[in-house]
């Protein structure tokens, strides 16, 4: 869309966010990792309490003598999760230091060092694997989507993720997104007002007329949000560009109706293609003039990443 709306570019920073580590609630991280950490020691989650609780390989045969650490790289990334390293050091005791040897969100080469900590060997050896289920996973959402942000690299439409997250890491899921290069929709239900088929209960398909007044309900709510309305079809769209809507999204639309809908669209909204993309569909979408391309395939079809810990000595 032209920058050239006013009424529409001024919502722009509510519409695209770009998740930092600052952004995110460090106690909320803390509660994360305590989580990890007691369904590992203690069998949070399960009805009956272990009777011997706490990681009893590592009590019955390691010593607790000071040692140095790395974690390596199995394969090439995109790393993610670095802060996360100290924190979890902390919820399983004291550490002598600690050393980040990449920046986070930069591809990384297979055998590469990322981090070198010290610490007690029987308080690395259970944070092992949070430490590597956490980069693992978060490395892996954002080396996927630096794969599609790559087939939009010429284009001026940005990859989008959306809500179709892991429930409890979603703000990590983001930033992770963030950090491959993709960019943020709404965090949650709260920010920004997004009307679909299904606020109105019903199982056949909603009049345009309802989808248009229902956004002068929402704006009448809540002015200062942005609205985005879902459509299905080519034909609902004059009507509601009439309405004044920041962003329509356009859902599983085929890439000739997708072309069509940009053309009817014009400068009065955002355009956004929503859809399951692979990254085929992505390359194909990336010179028709959409804004977005919302996708849930960047968090929920990402692969983890392999990383090893490594003694130094």
């Amino acid at each position: 869309m032209s920058t050239n709306s006013v009424e529409n570019q001024r919502f722009h920073d509510q519409l695209l966010r770009l998740l930092r580590w600052e952004d995110l609630d460090e106690e909320y991280i803390r509660q994360l990792i305590t989580l990890a950490k007691e369904e590992d020691l203690e069998g949070a989650g399960l009805e009956a309490i272990p009777p011997f609780p706490g990681d009893v390989t590592t009590s019955a045969i390691a010593s607790d003598e000071t040692k140095r650490a790395q974690i390596v790289a199995s394969e090439e990334l995109v790393i993610c999760g670095l802060p996360l390293v100290p924190l979890i050091l902390d919820a399983y005791g004291t550490y002598q230091g600690y050393e980040a040897l990449v920046e986070e969100g930069v591809p990384v080469r297979e055998g590469e060092v990322l981090v070198e900590f010290s610490g007690s060997a029987t308080s690395i050896i259970p944070a092992e694997h949070v430490i590597l289920n956490f980069l693992g996973h978060l490395s892996g959402v954002a080396t996927n989507t630096a794969r599609f942000v790559e087939e939009l690299h010429w284009s001026t439409t940005k990859l989008i993720d959306n809500r179709n997250s892991v429930p409890g890491l979603r703000v990590l899921e983001k930033y992770a997104v963030a950090q491959g290069g993709g960019w943020n929709h709404r965090v949650g239900l709260f920010d920004r007002i997004v009307i679909s088929e299904k606020h109105f209960c019903q199982s056949h398909p909603v009049a345009t007329e309802r989808l248009a007044n229902a956004v002068d309900r929402a704006r009448h709510c809540y002015p200062n949000l942005p609205v985005e309305v879902e459509l299905h079809c080519l034909d609902q769209i004059p009507a509601i560009v009439e309405t004044g809507v920041e962003v329509i999204r356009l859902i599983n639309f085929s890439l000739c109706d997708l072309t069509e809908a940009v053309g009817l669209i014009g400068t009065a909204a955002f355009s956004e293609a929503s859809g399951q993309y692979s990254l085929q569909d992505i390359s194909q979408l990336s010179n028709i003039g959409l804004d977005f391309v919302s996708c849930g395939t960047v968090i929920n079809q990402s692969v983890r990443k392999e990383m090893n810990l490594i003694w130094c000595d």
